[in-house]
């Protein structure tokens, strides 16, 4: 029987009936339908978080887009570069290339500044030569680095002791004063160890051990003890140095964890430092076990201008609920979101990418040039104002345009950028304000390198000493003074020295004061014969 036929045939009843399964049916294909697009959604999501975690574990990390600009395609690993013809100089009946001058930096030889300790060591002339039958007429110099094993060197102070002959009285010569009271260590020990932990991340059991291979035997514990108090000598100067980072007109901060002190049963606490980082160069690495509002509060409580931060929603609130606040944000964590999402909507998010680029690039003129605040103010408004007004105006006009799931990487990162287009559009109006936080990120490192060689501290007011050290060594290096020289000095001046001038002995500042004559260790000083 035909369909139609047996339709006509049907009865109320079953044609009621049939509409409701069919009607059953659509509803269970609908919700099929939509299961299964949510599964596509978080199958493709997923690949993503995996396609991240690889990329971390195995990947390159760098978020720099290189682009052929021949748009061929590339072989696996290849890296595209501009290839420039090799000069060629003709040779009998063939071309070969023509040897190109070394670079400074491809050459092997020795590069060395004064402070490097030279030892010369003579070589005779060859069997056959004497000045009786030749004439020296020059001599010929071949330099070598050497390295001796990690040495440690006693000082041994020897006072004599003088007898008065009337009264008896016994006379000698105080012992040289200690950085620590009753310490055999002397100054250049306790900088040491500092740096090779802070600075080089060699955690104190690895320095135990290369004393013990030297021939100096220690207890572990005495070297913690010697870190810990050294640390708190710094304290005031570390004080004095946040302080001053307070002051600046453009603050930059973040937040990065570290395993410190004790947490549940069997598992190490968790803590952040803060790193703050100033106008004048200065940066500084405040501990506190808490991620939330109420440190930010406390510890900005005296700052008024330009606060510059990612996108964490605690600097948010913060800069809202303050009037005295202007709340920037930073354009490398807006770029990044786009670069996560490229694998997932490379269109789009090249797109993204590309146009942020230019923002880079036109910023890139004015780097090493320092102009001054007037100009920097004009070349933004003049290059880099009307990029970003097209980039905000392309990407509204492509969320509304794009039929995407809200759980779309681009969208997120659209969506992040948009919400933030008042904070990243605050370095167009101030001139000192940077461009993004690299600057601050940069200074993380040691912390970030510290926790995969010294893993954790074993309490909180041992992470607080790490942020104290952390925070002179890092402004050393920012203004190119030597670390060992600047802690020998500080170490042992900062007993005597003024409280209410403490500010002098922070890096930035004593470089002018102190940096041309600093105090140095009893091993540098030239012995009398």
């Amino acid at each position: 029987m035909e369909p139609h036929e047996r339709a006509a045939s049907m009865s109320r009843d079953e044609i009621a009936a049939l509409l409701v399964a069919h009607e059953s049916v659509t509803r269970t294909n609908r919700t099929l339908t939509e299961a299964n697009r949510a599964l596509v959604a978080e199958l493709a999501e997923v690949k993503r978080q995996v396609a991240w975690f690889q990329r971390q574990l195995f990947g390159q990390k760098s978020e720099r887009r290189v682009l052929d600009p021949a748009g061929r395609q590339l072989l696996l690993g290849e890296q595209p570069e501009e290839i420039v013809p090799a000069a060629t100089e003709t040779v009998a009946s063939y071309q070969r290339r023509q040897a190109r001058p070394a670079a400074e930096d491809d050459t092997e030889a020795l590069r060395f500044d004064p402070s490097v300790p030279v030892e010369e060591i003579l070589i005779p002339a060859p069997g056959g030569v004497s000045p009786a039958t030749h004439e020296r007429v020059s001599t010929k110099t071949t330099e070598r680095l050497a390295q001796r094993p990690a040495s440690y060197v006693v000082l041994r102070y020897v006072r004599e002791v003088w007898k008065e002959r009337t009264s008896g009285v016994m006379v000698s010569a105080p012992a040289p004063r200690s950085v620590l009271e009753k310490s055999v260590a002397d100054v250049s020990v306790l900088a040491g160890l500092l740096i090779d932990k802070f600075a080089y991340h060699l955690p104190l059991y690895r320095q135990h051990q290369r004393m013990a291979a030297a021939g100096v035997h220690l207890s572990r514990p005495t070297l913690t003890n010697w870190t810990h108090r050294t640390a708190e000598i710094l304290v005031p100067i570390y004080e004095a140095q946040l302080a001053s980072i307070l002051t600046s007109a453009v603050l930059a901060m973040d937040e990065t964890p570290i395993r410190a002190g004790r947490g549940k049963p069997g598992k190490m606490g968790r803590g952040y430092f803060w790193p703050i980082y100033g106008d004048g160069d200065e940066v500084a690495f405040p501990f506190a076990t808490t991620r939330s509002k109420k440190f930010v509060v406390e510890t900005l409580k005296s700052f008024g201008g330009v606060l510059l931060t990612d996108g964490y929603e605690v600097y948010t609130r913060y800069a809202a609920a303050t009037n005295k606040i202007v709340h920037a944000r930073c354009w490398s964590h807006t770029r990044r979101k786009f670069e996560e999402a490229l694998a997932s909507g490379p269109e789009l998010c090249g797109e993204a990418l590309e146009r942020i680029g230019r923002l880079y690039e036109f910023e890139a003129e004015l780097k090493g040039k320092d102009p001054p605040p007037e100009k920097r103010l004009q070349h933004r408004a003049e290059h880099l104002r009307p990029e970003v007004d097209a980039f905000f105006t392309w990407l509204r006009a492509t969320v509304e345009e794009q039929v995407l799931l809200p759980t779309h990487p681009f969208l997120k990162a659209a969506h992040y950028a948009l919400e933030a287009e008042a904070g990243l559009r605050v370095f167009l109006q101030y001139p000192d304000v940077p461009i993004d936080t690299n600057h601050l990120e940069r200074e993380i490192r040691p912390i970030a390198l510290g926790r995969k060689n010294w893993l954790f501290c074993s309490t909180e007011i041992g992470a607080y000493f790490v942020g104290v050290v952390q925070s002179l060594l890092a402004t050393c290096r920012l203004h190119g003074i030597p670390p060992y020289t600047y802690l020998v000095d500080v170490l042992q001046r900062v007993d005597t020295h003024p409280q209410s001038l403490v500010h002098q002995l922070t890096p930035r500042v004593w470089k002018e004061h102190f940096a041309d004559n600093p105090l140095t260790s009893d091993l540098a000083r030239p012995r009398s014969p």
